[in-house]
C-alpha cells in the first residue's frame, strides 16, 4: 500500500471529525482537505468541498487549481479556468501559474496563449513566478522561440526562469543554445545550480555528445556543484536513447561503484537498454536490484519491466507483472498490448485493448491503436481493424499517423485486398513512407501481383536508393511469374546503381 493510500482513510476520519466539530466549513480546513483528497486521487471529493466554500472567496480557486495542477489533473485545471472566466472571476498571479502548468503538460498552446493575453492585460508579466510559468508552458508546447521572447523581456531574470528556458532548449534538441544561455547568465552573476547542470547534461546526452557531457561534469564540479544521481541517470538515459547500450550498462555500474543509490528514474531509464538488446539476463539482474532498493512497485519501473519482458519474449513474466499492478499508466497498457500482438497472442491483445478502453478510456493514445491494429493485422481481423481505425479518429480524435496507415495497409495486404490497400495509400493526406510501401510490396510478393509490386518498388527505391532488398524482392516476384527478361533487366539496373545489400543481424547471444 502506498503512502497516499494509507493517508486517505486517516484523512476521511479527520474530515468526519471536522464536520462533527463544525470546523469543516472554515476555508483554512477546507483548503487542507481539498489538497489531501486531490493528492490521494479523489478529485471529485475535492470538488465537493470546493463547492461549499463561499463563491466570493478567491482562495478556493487558488487551492483547487493548484491541487489539480500539482497532482496531474490537468484537464480539470483547465476546466476550472474556463469556469472562472464564465463566472467573471478575474484570475490572479497565484492561479495563473497553475493553469499554465496544465497547459504545458497536456499540451494546450491555444489556451496558454489566451492566458498570456490575460497576463499582459492585467500586467502580471512583472511577476517572475508568472513569467517563469509562461516560459515553461511555451517550451513544453514546442514554442521555444516564444519562450525565449518571454525570457528576454523579463526585467530581472532569476534562476527559476533560467532553468525553465534551459530545460526548453535541452528538451527540444538545442543544448548548445542552452549552454550559451547559462554562460551568459553566469557572466551576469546568476549562479547555475544542480538542476541547471543536470538539464544541460540531459540535453547533450540525448544528442549523444559524450565529450561535451564529460566537460559539463568538470565544469559543474569547478563551479562547486557535485554531480548527483540525477546527473548519472541523465547520462544513462542519453546512452539508451542513442542505442549505446553497453555504455549505458557501464555507466550504471559506475554509478553503483561511486556509492550512489539508483532511483526509480534510474532503473526505468536502464531497463529499455535490456529490451533493445533483448538481454533478459541483465534485465532480471536489474529487476532484482529494483526489488532490493524498494522501487519495484513504482509505476514507471513496473511499466519498464513489463516492456522489457514483453520485448524479450517472456510474455508470462510480463503478464504476471502487469496484472499485479494496482495502478497502470498508458505506457503499461501499450507495452502489454504490443507484447501480446508481437508474439502471436493477438486475441489476448485485442481483449486487453477492450479492457483498457473500458477502464481507461481517456488514456488511449496513438501507440495504443498502433498496438491493437498490429494485433488485428497478424490475426487477419480485417473488419475489426478497419472499425478501430475509424473509431480512433471519430471517438478519440486521434489523427492517423504513418504507423497507423502502415498497419492498415499490412492488414488489407495480408487478406489479399491489394486494390483496397493501394487505394488507401492514394487517399493518405500525408506522404507514405517506406513502411507503408514496404507493407504493400510484401503483400504483392505473397499474392504475386506484379503490377502493384512495380509501383511499390519504385516508391521504395526513391525513398531508399541504396537498399537493394526491395529490388531483390521484386526480382524474386518476377522470377516466380516467369518474367526472366525483367529479372535480368532489374539486375543490370542494380549493378548500374551500385545498390547495397545490407547484411542480416541477430540478437542471438553466445553464452
Amino acid at each position: 500500500m502506498s503512502a497516499r493510500d494509507r493517508a486517505l482513510p486517516s484523512g476521511k476520519k479527520l474530515h468526519a471529525h471536522l464536520i462533527i466539530t463544525g470546523l469543516a466549513h472554515l476555508t483554512h480546513f477546507a483548503a487542507k482537505l481539498i489538497a489531501l483528497y486531490t493528492e490521494c486521487g479523489e478529485p471529485s471529493q475535492a470538488r465537493k468541498l470546493f463547492n461549499k466554500i463561499p463563491t466570493t472567496n478567491i482562495r478556493r480557486w487558488i487551492v483547487l487549481s493548484g491541487a489539480y495542477a500539482r497532482c496531474g489533473f490537468y484537464e480539470e485545471a483547465l476546466g476550472l479556468f474556463h469556469e472562472m472566466q464564465g463566472q467573471g472571476v478575474r484570475p490572479n498571479e497565484i492561479v495563473i501559474p497553475s493553469i499554465l502548468k496544465a497547459c504545458g503538460r497536456i499540451p494546450d498552446r491555444e489556451t496558454g496563449e489566451k492566458i498570456h493575453g490575460v497576463v499582459l492585460k492585467c500586467s502580471f508579466e512583472t511577476s517572475d513566478f508568472v513569467s517563469s510559468a509562461l516560459i515553461d508552458m511555451y517550451a513544453k508546447c514546442r514554442r521555444v522561440e516564444e519562450a525565449r521572447q518571454v525570457y528576454d523581456e523579463m526585467v530581472e531574470k532569476d534562476l527559476v526562469a533560467l532553468n525553465a528556458m534551459v530545460s526548453g532548449y535541452a528538451r527540444h534538441g538545442f543544448p548548445k543554445e542552452a549552454l550559451d544561455l547559462v554562460e551568459n547568465m553566469r557572466a551576469s552573476g546568476i549562479k547555475p545550480n544542480v538542476v541547471t547542470w543536470n538539464t544541460l547534461i540531459a540535453g547533450f546526452s540525448q544528442k549523444g555528445d559524450e565529450i561535451m557531457v564529460c566537460e559539463l561534469f568538470s565544469l559543474m564540479q569547478s563551479n562547486g556543484v557535485e554531480p548527483d544521481v540525477v546527473s548519472w541517470t541523465s547520462v544513462i538515459s542519453g546512452f539508451v536513447q542513442n542505442f549505446r547500450n553497453e555504455e549505458a550498462f557501464a555507466t550504471f555500474r559506475k554509478l553503483i561503484d561511486l556509492r550512489f543509490y539508483p532511483t526509480s528514474a534510474t532503473i526505468s531509464s536502464i531497463l529499455p537498454a535490456c529490451a533493445t538488446a533483448a538481454n533478459v539476463r541483465r534485465g532480471k539482474e536489474i529487476h532484482g536490484y529494483a526489488l532490493v532498493i524498494g522501487v519495484e512497485d513504482d509505476i514507471f519501473v513496473r511499466s519498464a519491466l513489463v516492456d522489457m519482458y514483453a520485448k524479450c519474449g517472456f510474455i508470462a513474466e510480463a503478464r504476471n507483472l502487469f496484472y499485479r499492478m494496482s495502478k497502470r499508466n498508458t505506457v503499461t497498457w501499450n507495452s502489454m498490448i504490443f507484447g501480446f500482438a508481437n508474439h502471436g497472442f493477438c486475441n489476448e491483445a485485442i481483449e486487453l485493448f477492450k479492457q483498457m478502453e473500458k477502464e481507461e478510456g481517456k488514456k488511449l493514445d496513438h501507440l495504443t491503436f498502433t498496438a491493437v491494429l498490429t494485433a488485428c493485422s497478424h490475426a487477419g481481423l480485417v473488419e475489426l481493424g478497419e472499425t478501430l481505425f475509424y473509431l480512433m479518429q471519430e471517438k478519440y480524435g486521434i489523427l492517423p499517423r504513418l504507423e497507423h496507415y502502415a498497419c492498415v495497409v499490412d492488414l488489407l495486404g495480408r487478406a489479399g485486398k491489394l486494390a483496397e490497400a493501394y487505394d488507401m495509400i492514394k487517399r493518405m493526406p500525408i506522404e507514405p513512407d517506406l513502411f507503408v510501401w514496404g507493407a504493400l510490396l510484401g503483400a504483392c510478393r505473397t499474392y504475386r501481383n506484379v503490377d502493384l509490386a512495380k509501383i511499390a518498388a519504385k516508391h521504395l527505391s526513391e525513398l531508399e536508393p541504396e537498399n537493394a532488398g526491395n529490388n531483390l524482392l521484386l526480382s524474386s516476384l518476377y522470377a516466380d511469374a516467369g518474367s526472366w527478361g525483367y529479372v535480368a533487366k532489374l539486375k543490370n539496373m542494380m549493378k548500374k546503381w551500385k545498390t547495397k545489400i545490407f547484411p542480416g543481424c541477430s540478437w542471438v547471444e553466445a553464452e
